[in-house]
């Protein structure tokens, strides 16, 4: 996969996709991310890459030239069926559906904005789509785009050392991740479950999908509301509260 990253702030996206799972992807050949700032095409001699808002108002906006032709520079070194996405409070979520949809397109092309954002005509003639990594407002879109990175590259076949890290991660399959021990077996007290010692597969399956289903329940219900439980699911569900509500009475079901 071809990433490029359209940014004010290009040497911020490169020294930060060199580290980690990422870094070690991108030293394997198995995706490139090249990052270009606007101010290389902006023509005038301050290098301008924003103006003020028409209609008034405190701030700035990424000019609709020098952002163009960046962006165009960028498409033109991307394989046919790239997506172009501007990263924006405004834009739909970024979910692990929406990260599994854009790991099978060859490339991607981001463009964090900055300041009040951009010319909306720039959007709408050069942009997909938009999306956004959370409710919040940041300084700028390029951790967003990194997130989006990261996201989208720990899927790609080979990326990770083991294939079923990625298909175990929280919202895989709408639920968050069961919780993790690894040795000691003892820490200051607090041991590890029996049941991951036991070697029982079948039973440590069940417990595994009654922890997700229960910290699910505990931490994002929303997510629940989404699924249709199956049988089993709703039986270890009833499960994982009753035992909550032994220990706790002030548990609610």
């Amino acid at each position: 996969m071809r990433i490029e990253v359209v940014t004010l702030f290009p040497d911020f996206v490169g020294e930060a996709v060199r580290v980690g799972v990422l870094g070690r992807a991108i030293e394997r050949g198995q995706v490139a991310v090249t990052a270009t700032t606007p101010r290389e095409f902006a023509e005038d001699v301050h290098r301008t890459v924003d103006d003020r808002p028409y209609g008034g108002g405190p701030g700035m906006v990424l000019k609709i030239e020098p952002t163009r032709t960046a962006l165009r520079a960028a498409k033109a070194r991307l394989p046919a069926g790239s997506r172009s996405i501007y990263l924006a409070a405004d834009g739909a979520t970024l979910t692990q559906a929406k990260a599994r949809e854009l790991s099978q397109l060859p490339g991607l092309l981001l463009l964090a904005g900055r300041y009040e954002g951009v010319d909306e005509r720039l959007l709408a003639s050069e942009i997909d789509e938009s999306v956004s990594i959370g409710d919040y407002v940041l300084s700028g879109g390029e951790l967003p785009a990194l997130v989006l990175i990261d996201t989208v590259v720990r899927l790609l076949p080979g990326v990770l050392g083991d294939e079923e890290s990625a298909q175990q991660d929280s919202f895989v399959d709408g639920l968050l991740d069961w919780p993790h021990y690894t040795r000691p077996e003892v820490f200051e007290g607090a041991t590890v479950p029996e049941v991951l010692l036991s070697g029982n597969h079948a039973a440590i399956r069940r417990w595994r999908t009654k922890q997700a289903l229960g910290r699910t329940w505990q931490r994002r219900p929303d997510l629940l509301e989404k699924l249709q439980l199956t049988k089993e699911q709703r039986r270890l569900l009833d499960e994982f509260v009753a035992e909550r509500a032994a220990r706790d009475p002030q548990v609610e079901s």
